[in-house]
């Protein structure tokens, strides 16, 4: 299953014996401490892909306990890792190592170690290499070197005349007793760092040392509090007890675009703060959520610390070592902020649950929504997942009660859902070599007229997604990938968008040889920039997809004159999708609304319309401004294109769980996909062909039933350099397919040069 059940925590034998290792081992050390003592060694384990800690004797004179972080000898290198527990004593101490150091620094707590555990054993993944997700930044360590700080001094008269209104605020500032750096008391009383440096020089205030600049070390919970409507402060108040509990929980926050989600578990948040605890709100992409970081800062009074892969080291450093040692309050991060090292994590928020990129695809093979599901559990906290457009697995826990649901079914502030209505392409054909009917083009201009905005969405960047020869029909696809070269006309070049391949348009084709016979077939957001221009050419226009910036900063620059403004056509592809305010967008055409409905994906349709219905909420978001959705489409009768114009989202979703009941596909069954990759395509066919021999098969003694389909090539046969075959396990949940998956795998030898990934839960089936 894609989304875990509360009873699944310990459903099988496999996962019960990993979790309760995992909690008891703060205890197993305390109460073995005498032998211990006469071993003299303890298990460390290594953020390395190996799945056992290894035995380290404790040199005399250091205390060591389970959850430390330490410095230990491998090979002839030092390296970090973490007191797993008692040494297992099977190799004699005469060849065991010593420990080199313990840093000082908080231990990992016992419930992160039962989370590092519990992840490997359910994704059959190494230990070693879950653990090097928790233990990403070994410089965090390390004690940072002090910065200069401020303070008020305990025993001075401070003249109450003739100070300057800046130097004034300054006090104010730091009336509150905290010891902070020069940029911060700048920052909240609104002078320059000079001001502060020169207060010292006359003795105002004093310097001191700062050993800890971790972000957010002081939200106030207490901060500018939101106008919440009777709905949202219902839905408030139930998460504030939740917390208030100290118990697990798991929650949806169901609301329609635009109903204020965030305010809401923002008071969950400041709950938690009040309790003394941490937070973590992961969101799927953190780079691109500026308006929510202005709205955080605006409801606590400070940032909070980020988490993503757009970091620099030393932040990655700070921010680390902050939430080790309890001092950083609040993370907003992508899905690997789950995994930091928590001293005291109280609240967990998932935003856009239902957002695919939650599934880290590499590496150890994790859903980081479920996970979080997983971490709130073992460490009997609240979870909160928040949607507008949950996924089918939440809302079947949420249907079958074993989550608590919480509705939001209006806009905030009175402002009304857009009309949404499809336009069927059969009748309103747009012009030959043109992707926009006469429909949309003239609301385009109704609403501009009206000098109101309009969003052209389309998921896909460049300008064509596919260049072929017209007199011979080659087609330009990647040396490296099963995939077709994307021409992009900003660069002049053709992209592959798997592995970063990319050449010059070729002035002759490769296989005819004929001159300038290379044609672009269908389109992409800067083919609809060009459509657009022509038939508006006094229009401001932008793309925006995630290859027309340069920096974080340059996207957020553009975001900000999409808001003032300044743009009258956005054109863009699900980086516009969700989470943007823009009060004066009034009009969203979907280019192509059957984008992501071919394939055979098991949930294209699912995610198709979770895609249409967040771009559709861009829309008329501001009160006294009615929005207008225009799907275009080939499909106009398929059920997704009703559930958008009419019929709802319950509808659509009951359809689609009756039809995965039918055919025994998740929630119903579990899936798990096996991938074999190599550079050599005959050893993979061979290793593939094994595994399908051996395959589990059949029914069960009890009548659980059990399929592998396959071998077959994946439908993206080469990625980057590699060919990859794939097989697929379906299992009804009642089967402990982790370890029937991995007895059967282990039967196989596979060489050095094959690489087989264990996939549980898929997404993704490429």
């Amino acid at each position: 299953m894609s989304c875990l059940e509360p009873k699944d925590f310990c459903s099988t034998e496999q996962e019960e014996d990993v979790r309760y290792k995992g909690m008891n081992q703060g205890a197993l050390f305390e109460d073995d401490k005498k032998d211990v003592e006469a071993r003299g060694s303890v298990a460390v384990l290594l953020p390395y892909p190996v799945d056992k800690a290894y035995d380290y004797i404790v040199p005399e004179g250091l205390c060591v306990a389970p959850g430390d972080f330490v410095c230990v000898p491998l090979g002839n290198r030092e390296i970090a890792g973490v007191v797993w527990g008692v040494g297992v004593g099977d190799i004699a101490p005469a060849k065991l190592k010593e420990i080199v150091l313990r840093y000082d620094i908080e231990p990992m707590t016992e419930v992160t170690r039962a989370f590092v555990d519990w992840v490997a054993g359910y994704t059959l993944a190494a230990k070693g290499s879950v653990l090097k997700m928790a233990l990403s930044v070994p410089a965090g360590l390390t004690p940072l070197k002090p910065s200069r700080g401020f303070e008020i001094p305990a025993i001075k008269d401070v003249p109450e005349k003739g100070l300057s209104e800046q130097r004034r605020k300054v006090l104010e500032v730091m009336a509150d007793g905290v010891v902070r750096r020069a940029s911060e008391i700048a920052a909240l009383a609104g002078c320059s760092s000079g001001v502060v440096a020169g207060m010292a020089d006359k003795g105002l205030i004093e310097e001191v040392s700062v050993y800890n600049p971790a972000p957010c070390l002081y939200p106030n919970p207490e901060g500018k509090l939101a106008d919440l409507s009777e709905d949202q402060q219902a839905a408030s108040d139930e998460l504030c007890a939740l917390v208030k509990s100290g118990k697990y929980s798991a929650t949806l926050l169901d609301g329609v675009t635009g109903a204020g989600k965030t305010e809401v578990y923002f008071e969950a948040v400041a709950q938690s703060l009040k309790q003394g605890k941490q937070v973590v709100i992961m969101l799927p992409e953190i780079a691109l959520s500026n308006a929510f970081l202005d709205r955080f800062k605006s409801r606590f009074g400070c940032e909070p610390a980020l988490w993503h892969s757009n970091l620099t080291s030393a932040q990655r450093r700070d921010t680390w070592r902050g939430v080790a040692q309890g001092d950083t309050r609040v993370v907003v991060g992508a899905r690997s902020a789950l995994f930091l090292p928590y001293k005291e994590l109280g609240l967990i928020i998932v935003d856009e649950e239902h957002d695919p990129a939650y599934k880290q695809e590499d590496g150890v093979i994790y859903h980081a929504r479920d996970m979080a599901v997983v971490r709130a559990h073992l460490g009997q906290i609240p979870v909160v997942l928040a949607s507008a457009t949950p996924s089918l697995e939440t809302m079947m826990n949420a249907w079958e009660e074993r989550y608590n649901h919480l509705v939001l079914t209006s806009r905030y502030g009175g402002a009304a859902l857009p009309d949404i209505s499809v336009v069927d392409l059969r009748s309103d054909k747009p012009e030959r070599q043109s992707f926009l009917s006469k429909t949309l083009t003239l609301a385009m201009q109704e609403t501009l007229d009206k000098k109101e905005q309009v969003l052209l969405f389309l998921n896909r960047r460049g300008y064509a997604p596919l260049t072929l020869c017209r007199t011979c029909g080659h087609r330009m696809e990647c040396p490296r990938c099963t995939a077709w070269l994307v021409e992009h006309r900003r660069s002049g070049r053709l992209h592959c968008h798997h592995c970063g391949y990319h050449v010059p348009i070729p002035k002759i084709c490769p296989s005819c040889e004929d001159k300038d016979s290379f044609a672009a077939c269908g389109p992409g957001v800067e083919r609809i920039f060009e459509e657009t221009k022509a038939l508006f050419p006094d229009a401001r226009m932008m793309v925006l997809a995630s290859d027309t910036t340069e920096s974080h900063e340059e996207l957020k620059a553009m975001i900000k004159q999409v808001e003032k403004g300044e743009v009258d056509i956005i054109i863009g592809t699900q980086i516009i999708a969700k989470g943007h305010h823009f009060p004066n967008l009034t009009l969203v055409g979907v280019v192509d609304a059957d984008l992501g409905l071919t394939g055979g994906d098991l949930r294209a349709a699912e995610r198709t319309y979770q895609m249409l219905h967040q771009v559709s909420g861009r829309a008329g978001r501001a009160k006294d401004k009615r929005g207008k959705v225009l799907l275009q489409s080939w499909m106009p009768e398929h059920r997704i294109m009703k559930a958008m114009a009419g019929s709802g989202r319950d509808d659509f979703l009951s359809v689609e769980a009756a039809e995965r009941e039918v055919v025994q596909m998740p929630p119903y069954s579990r899936l798990v996909g096996i991938i074999v990759s190599g550079r050599d395509e005959r050893l993979v066919q061979e290793i593939s062909k094994q595994l399908g021999r051996s395959a589990p098969q059949g029914v069960s003694e009890s009548g659980a039933k059990i399929q592998t389909l396959g071998p077959a090539p994946a439908p993206m046969v080469r990625l980057r350099g590699k060919f990859r075959y794939r097989l697929l396990v379906r299992a009804d949940k009642a089967i402990n397919v982790q370890k029937t998956v991995r007895a059967w795998v282990d039967s196989v030898k596979v060489p050095s040069t094959v690489r087989v990934y264990i996939d549980i839960d898929p997404q993704s089936f490429l």
